[in-house]
């Protein structure tokens, strides 16, 4: 099947198989390929904030091929990693962290990252929240800032990984350009 015939759906994942599909992904990305948790014999990685996460899916022909999550309950993985993470923002900021950024070697594009990502602009508006929080892998730092995010700190190892704490205020994003966003991506995809 070409990529043509492909459907793409973005959304907010829901039912036990697309957790499944999740916690499968999980593993590939975050033990096989960055190698930032050990493995283990059932390929199967479940993220020790799953219950609270929010995560915003891309399934293809019912697939999850792509995924991230955010959360806005603290502490965030960040706090364990950069001491007094609130001395770098405004007081009374209503942050949430972004994590689990993955998508399926074979793939990879803008488009699907640009879904995925609007899909959850449109889960942080609808939240309320005004800043999200990333750990972004140090290589891909560059891409990170194309995104509109900005370093802080220093970067922290975590496995065989440096990350660099990142941030981005979402005080520019409408409901109604994300919705666009998300529209032209699924377009774009589908008949690309």
């Amino acid at each position: 099947m070409s990529n043509a015939d492909s459907k793409l759906q973005f959304k907010i994942a829901e039912t036990p198989e697309e957790f499944d599909q999740i916690n499968k992904l999980n593993y590939k990305t975050f033990v096989e390929e960055i190698q930032q948790h050990p493995q283990n014999p059932k390929k199967y990685l479940v993220d020790k904030f799953h219950t609270e996460n929010t995560y915003v899916i891309c399934l293809e022909n019912g697939i999850v091929i792509a995924m991230v999550s955010v959360r806005g309950n603290r502490p965030f993985s960040l706090d364990a990693k950069v001491k007094n993470l609130d001395s770098f923002f405004y007081k009374n900021f209503k942050p949430c962290e972004i994590r689990l950024l993955s998508i399926e070697t074979k793939r990879r594009s803008g488009r699907i990252l640009q879904g995925l990502l609007t899909k959850l602009a449109l889960v942080c508006i609808k939240k309320g929240f005004d800043i999200a929080l990333i750990s972004g892998i140090v290589e891909q730092e560059k891409l990170y800032l194309r995104l509109g995010f900005l370093p802080f700190g220093n970067p922290v190892k975590s496995g065989q990984v440096y990350y660099q704490p990142m941030y981005k205020k979402l005080e520019d994003l409408t409901h109604e350009w994300a919705e666009k966003f998300l529209k032209d991506a699924i377009t774009e995809e589908n008949s690309g």
